[in-house]
């Protein structure tokens, strides 16, 4: 087996380590190791060898003779490690990004956030709590789409599993718009969480290469998601965050354009407050206008900014945008005389 996926089956056994108070016998270990991590079969051995791997490394595992059999476990050491200080500021401001992730309730990473969260919580004396919450009720979130995965929090998991092994993942997607789903086997690379929503980094597996350009898609379309014992090699030169990056939105594309558009003196200071893109220029008028150039993969990503401020914004490039833009104006017209 590859090195990697030792080191992620070991990590696995930490974690489930972790959540069990009393201890896990060897083939309770090697039960949730091919549930969770969605494998064909796993020998006892290997979940040995992973415990005695882990013990040799200086993690503080166990092992006891109880009436079921031998259980593993983690040790006092390990726990004492695992100790939590923390302070009001810090609780204010996990509490905070906890509301802002709640569209992932019912998958394993809100699992994740709950788990740490409870573990604060019983951590902490009463007097710190009950400073926390009169500091907490000045501080509300707004504009959270109330929407959850919790169905599909099958599919994260398998997404998830075949990210970190770099497996081929065969998917049935519902594309708006079409009237079936349609059946693609897709390269995983990452995770986004978008406005609310997942989506998926991946290319198209078996493309040519000016079709593997990286696309996203939106975890709401998926009907179905399967691990293949199909295995890729990553792009060496792809990297998630330089890619996401280079694009104001979610639209997938490896090449992007330019986009200038002209604001008024009056919208300006609404532009510069909340801003497009952390890459934008600004260029300042003597009028106090200013003309934005901002990068997108997608006329999409600038069409709905740009209306939204009426006539206090103009597209100046590309002239394809303008021509766009134009043609919704002239429609909005004729649907509103």
């Amino acid at each position: 087996m590859a090195r990697n996926e030792q080191l992620i089956r070991q990590h696995k056994v930490l974690q489930i380590l972790e959540r069990s108070r009393f201890g896990r016998t060897l083939e309770e270990i090697r039960d949730d190791l091919v549930d969770e991590l969605g494998l064909t079969s796993l020998h006892t051995r290997s979940v040995r060898r992973d415990l005695e791997a882990l013990q040799a490394a200086g993690f503080d595992v166990e092992s006891h003779e109880i009436q079921r059999g031998r259980v593993w476990k983690l040790g006092p050491r390990f726990r004492g490690t695992q100790k939590i200080t923390v302070s009001v500021t810090e609780l204010v401001a996990l509490s905070l990004s906890r509301e802002l992730l709640f569209p992932l309730s019912g998958t394993p990473f809100w699992i994740g956030i709950e788990s740490f969260w409870s573990k604060i919580r019983e951590s902490l004396p009463p007097a710190v709590w009950h400073h926390y919450e009169q500091s907490r009720k000045i501080l509300h979130v707004l504009g959270i789409t109330p929407k959850s995965y919790e169905n599909q929090q099958g599919i994260i998991r398998t997404i998830h599993r075949a990210i970190q092994q770099h497996r081929v993942l065969q998917i049935h997607y519902q594309t708006l718009g079409e009237p079936a789903a349609r059946q693609r086997k897709i390269e995983p690379y990452g995770l986004v969480v978008y406005q609310s929503s997942l989506y998926i980094v991946a290319a198209v597996s078996g493309a040519s290469d000016d079709l593997r350009a990286m696309r996203h898609w939106k975890l709401d379309r998926f009907q179905k998601a399967e691990a293949l014992d199909e295995y890729f090699r990553p792009r060496k030169d792809f990297q998630l965050e330089s890619h996401l990056g280079k694009s104001m939105g979610i639209f997938a594309g490896e090449k992007t354009r330019k986009f200038r558009i002209r604001i008024s003196a009056y919208a300006a200071p609404w532009v510069l407050e909340d801003p497009w893109h952390p890459q934008q220029i600004v260029e300042h008028r003597r009028d106090g206008s200013l003309v934005l150039t901002v990068t997108a993969a997608h006329e999409l990503e600038i069409i709905p900014r740009v209306l939204a401020l009426g006539t206090e914004a103009e597209v100046l490039t590309p002239a394809s945008c303008r021509k766009a833009i134009g043609q919704i104006v002239s429609r909005l017209g004729e649907m509103y005389e």
